[in-house]
């Protein structure tokens, strides 16, 4: 093994001097020390956890490992964090940054027509701009209006004239916000077209045959006011219902009257009353729509 033992190694020419090239190993050995002062030393590789080396920072402290505390750190130099000029050795503290939250929305189902909803969440600045989008076609709308309740709560008002589901934005002045998932629903309510009132005069003991009541975009029909006559009943349907049976228990001419509720698919609803005339010693009369 060749060995070369001098007391100063001085470059030639310039300010760089390279020991070894690249894949050359360079061993300090066990008990070596490296004293670096009013120079600067340039580690290109992390030192190992045991190195065994002996390397003194500018405090005069031993570095034994590729690890040196914010502390130890000395210098007139800085970084730059965010924008703020640190320096070495020293601290900062950061602002952060909040978004709004977004917990719930009521009513979540809403018609086209202007609908006030409250939105529940945190963290909300007055005032938020509040935006509904589409879900399938990306169309924005801003809320008609926008009031600031609490930083966990706000009231909107909405017209949405697209049937459909819709995801929020809300963004506080700050330009902080929340995009929600599809949360809100568009939807029109089930429309009477079977006009309010009787609905026929049918002879006691005797038979109604098949009465239809209609209502669009209705998936079910219940009665939620009053009764039918005994012995008839209330047959559910999508987009229609049917009252039949034989009537029974009548002894004298009877009106019945009572309240259908048409509901859609969305849980909206829409009630109209309707009445039944029961006579005793009389024709059937029945009404035609």
């Amino acid at each position: 093994m060749s060995q070369i033992e001098v007391d100063k190694v001085i470059p030639q020419s310039g300010s760089a001097l390279q020991i070894g090239e690249a894949s050359d190993t360079i061993t300090l050995p066990a008990g070596t020390t490296l004293n670096v002062a009013n120079a600067t030393l340039t580690l290109l590789t992390t030192l190992p956890a045991t190195s065994g080396a002996n390397i003194t920072d500018l405090n005069g402290t031993q570095v034994t490992t590729g690890t040196v505390a914010n502390a130890r750190l000395t210098g007139s130099g800085s970084i730059t964090i965010n924008g703020s000029a640190v320096a070495l050795g020293g601290s900062i503290t950061l602002t952060t940054e909040t978004r709004p939250t977004f917990s719930s929305i009521t009513p979540n189902v809403i018609t086209n027509a202007q609908t006030t909803c409250v939105i529940a969440g945190g963290t909300f600045v007055s005032v938020p701009l509040v935006t509904a989008i589409n879900s399938s076609t990306g169309a924005r709308v801003s809320a008609d209006e926008v009031a600031f309740n609490s930083a966990s709560q706000i009231t909107v008002k909405f017209t949405l004239p697209v049937d459909g589901t819709y995801l929020l934005y809300i963004e506080n002045p700050d330009g902080n916000a929340v995009q929600t998932s599809a949360v809100l629903t568009v939807s029109d309510a089930p429309a009477w077209q079977t006009a309010a009132g009787s609905l026929g005069t049918f002879s006691a003991g005797a038979s109604v045959g098949t009465i239809t009541i209609t209502a669009t975009d209705a998936t079910s029909f219940a009665i939620t006011s009053g009764a039918l006559p005994g012995g008839l009943s209330l047959n559910s349907g999508t987009g229609s219902a049917t009252i039949t049976g034989t009537e029974s228990g009548a002894s004298a001419t009877t009106t019945y009257n009572f309240t259908v509720t048409a509901t859609d698919a969305q849980g909206q609803t829409a009630a109209r009353a309707f009445s039944i005339e029961i006579s005793v010693g009389q024709q059937n009369s029945l009404r035609f729509d």
